[in-house]
């Protein structure tokens, strides 16, 4: 509580100058009468106690003779704090209990209920920190030691596929504190393990050590608002092995192949089979054996390793085995002892012909075969065949063909038809009979097998003739299409460029006639016999627009009663253009005129332009005779126009021919003069 005696001027109310004597004031929100208002000021008639009323809200009417004078005033009042209080405990009497070896800190881990079961703590609480003016108070604290019975729970060993019944107490937990409720939690389905309200754990139905072979189990004790007593025990439960899984091969077709001269003990394949029971237990101890063999054998054939799984050779001999033999293995789990369990696989043994044949072609020479020399890629010459007396469709049968020598360059290619051993002799590359008149193709026929008897002998080698037949051919040109350019203007006789062709069949290329068609203008000429082409006179690039094309003809020179055979190619001649055009006024300025007292921005447009082809890039300037200067005035608009004006503010009128002089931009420059009428 906080003392405040009774004081004036806890506010001043500001009101109208005038008696507030004659005023009367009224206080609502006091209802404990702790404040009074006189004369417009607010006191306090009695101390106050922050503790039972922190702050008040007080309102304050004014009246004069029944009439508001102000509207009502509203005052907040907070209640400042005083340290004058002591502290008090929550509880007169105060106890606790503690379980010897539960805590993480060494004093309580010390604990003995044996030499001392109950402590009697005096505990001092204080206000205000260390400050001098602080209160205390003091409270006696009980604490009783107990036995921990919350200790580690022993491992569990349980059977798989057990039958009952359900549930199967497997161990307890104990919490000797008071009340408690226990939980579980882990790796394991909803369900599988419980635990009552007495801390017995049970689990409630078979359990499966294949799908899960240990389980990790978090026991808790907690009260009744959810929060952990101390930290949770681990239950290991552990699950024994049954043998309930038979073995299961990796595959249940094995194949292999197996050379017909494989000797005693070679190894053929291995089967492997798994059993998911516990390893290193009889219970997944796998050995294997033959069961059967189809067909069946006067002495056996095959071995089976019963540890390792691996087939062998038992025979001395595999001659005049059986093409395919099919065996049934048998793979057994508690190291085959009676009670285990089985399955079985299959392995087929293709007994593989030994390539002791070489093929032989069914003729050692083929041919002569006359092709012509123009004849198309793709083209047939020939077919060939050879046999081996090897097991058909085996590497020991199969017959690769090769062309050995004699097709340099690669003319001619072997198309193989590999399910009758036959190939084709096709024709890849263009003949040429002035290079080459006569192939002679050397063929070697080889088994896609290695052969391991004998060799390759003469029969197994073969030789194809193609003889090359002479055509006439066209002439060919040094390209299909000459471009060329030149300058305008440059003088007649001027050599532009020179056709090159040759004759397939004259090496040399001497017996060649030159002519040029589309020249229809006759712009140029060409020397009949070199090819070479000049102008026939001087070239104008604004008449030949340009690009001119025509065409050039190199033709045989034969016999007067043969025909020649020629080829033609475009020749496109890029004419260059000069500046050699002058440039010219545009438009007709006959009717254009000027008044005479100079009226203002009064001008007329005129407009330049030439004829070469660069025109378009050209720039135009415009300038007068000196003498007429004074008069006259051009300002150009840009590089193509400019205004004609009038120098003076007043000429007579009458006609003036104004000499205008327009000048070029080209290489060289070129100008000219025109009297331009001016009124």
């Amino acid at each position: 509580m906080c003392p405040t005696p009774p004081t004036k001027g806890l506010a001043f109310l500001n009101l109208p100058k005038q008696a507030v004597g004659s005023y009367h004031f009224s206080l609502t929100g006091d209802d404990e009468g702790v404040f009074g208002v006189d004369s417009g000021f607010l006191y306090a008639t009695a101390p106050f106690d922050r503790e039972k009323h922190p702050s008040y809200t007080l309102k304050v009417r004014v009246t004069d003779k029944g009439q508001p004078v102000i509207d009502p005033i509203t005052i907040y009042i907070q209640v400042k704090d005083k340290n004058d209080n002591f502290p008090q405990f929550t509880k007169e009497s105060m106890s606790g209990i503690v379980y010897s070896g539960l805590g993480t800190k060494s004093g309580v881990r010390l604990l003995d209920p044996e030499k001392c079961n109950m402590y009697n703590l005096k505990v001092t609480v204080k206000d205000m920190g260390e400050e001098s003016y602080a209160h205390t108070a003091e409270g006696i604290v009980s604490i009783q030691v107990m036995e921990n019975t919350w200790i580690p729970l022993a491992p569990v060993n349980l059977q798989e596929n057990q039958r009952g019944p359900f549930p199967q107490r497997i161990s307890q937990a104990h919490w000797s504190g008071g009340p408690a409720l226990y939980r579980l939690n882990g790796a394991f389905s909803r369900g599988l393990f419980t635990i009552s309200s007495e801390g017995v754990i049970s689990v409630t139905r078979p359990l499966d050590r294949e799908a899960q072979a240990e389980f990790q189990i978090e026991v808790f004790a907690e009260s009744p608002d959810g929060t952990a007593y101390a930290d949770s025990l681990t239950l290991a439960v552990t699950v024994g092995d049954d043998n309930d899984n038979a073995p299961v091969f990796s595959q249940q077709l094995y194949q292999a192949d197996l050379n017909e001269l494989a000797v005693q003990g070679t190894e053929i394949l291995r089967v492997q089979a798994t059993d998911a029971d516990a390893p290193a237990t009889n219970n997944s101890k796998i050995v294997y054996r033959i069961a059967s063999q189809k067909p069946e054998s006067k002495e056996p054939l095959f071995r089976m390793d019963r540890e390792s799984g691996a087939i062998t050779v038992q025979a001395a001999s595999l001659h005049g085995a059986a093409a395919h033999y099919t065996l049934e293995v048998i793979a057994e789990d508690l190291a085959g002892q009676k009670g285990g369990h089985s399955s079985t696989c299959t392995v087929i043994l293709d007994i593989v012909d030994v390539n002791d044949k070489p093929p032989v072609f069914s003729q050692r020479k083929y041919g002569p075969f006359k092709v012509p020399e123009d004849t198309e890629t793709g083209f047939l010459v020939t077919e060939i065949a050879a046999s081996d007396e090897d097991k058909p469709g085996t590497d020991s049968w199969l017959v690769e063909f090769k062309i050995e020598s004699g097709n340099e360059g690669e003319i001619f290619e072997l198309q193989a038809d590999r399910e009758n051993n036959a190939a084709s002799v096709i024709l890849k590359k263009e003949l040429d009979f002035e290079s080459v008149q006569e192939y002679s193709l050397v063929l070697s026929a080889r088994n896609v097998g290695a052969l391991v008897a004998g060799g390759y002998g003469s029969d197994s080698t073969a030789t194809v003739l193609v003889q090359v037949v002479n055509v006439n051919e066209a002439p060919v040109l040094s390209q299909e299409v000459y471009v060329e350019s030149v300058e305008e203007g440059v003088p007649a006789g001027t050599v532009v460029l020179t056709v090159l062709g040759s004759d397939p069949d004259t090496p040399r290329g001497i017996a060649l006639r030159y002519s040029l068609k589309g020249d229809t203008n006759e712009w140029f000429d060409i020397n009949e016999y070199t090819g070479e082409i000049k102008t026939a006179r001087v070239l104008d690039r604004e008449v030949m627009e340009g690009t001119y094309t025509m065409v050039v003809v190199a033709e045989e020179i034969v016999s007067p009663n043969s025909t020649p055979m020629s080829v033609t190619a475009a020749v496109t001649i890029n004419v260059k253009d000069l500046n050699d055009n002058y440039p010219h006024l545009v438009g007709d300025y006959s009717q254009e005129y000027l008044c005479s007292l100079q009226r203002e921005n009064q001008a007329i447009i005129i407009g330049a332009a030439d004829e070469d082809v660069q025109s378009g890039a050209l720039q135009f300037s415009f300038s007068s005779d000196p003498t007429v200067r004074r008069n006259w005035r051009l300002r150009p608009i840009n590089g193509t126009h400019a205004y004609l004006s009038m120098g003076l503010s007043y000429l007579v009128p009458q006609v003036y021919m104004v000499p205008i002089i327009i000048t070029d931009s080209g290489t060289p420059r070129l100008e000219k003069q025109f009297d331009l009428p001016g009124v």
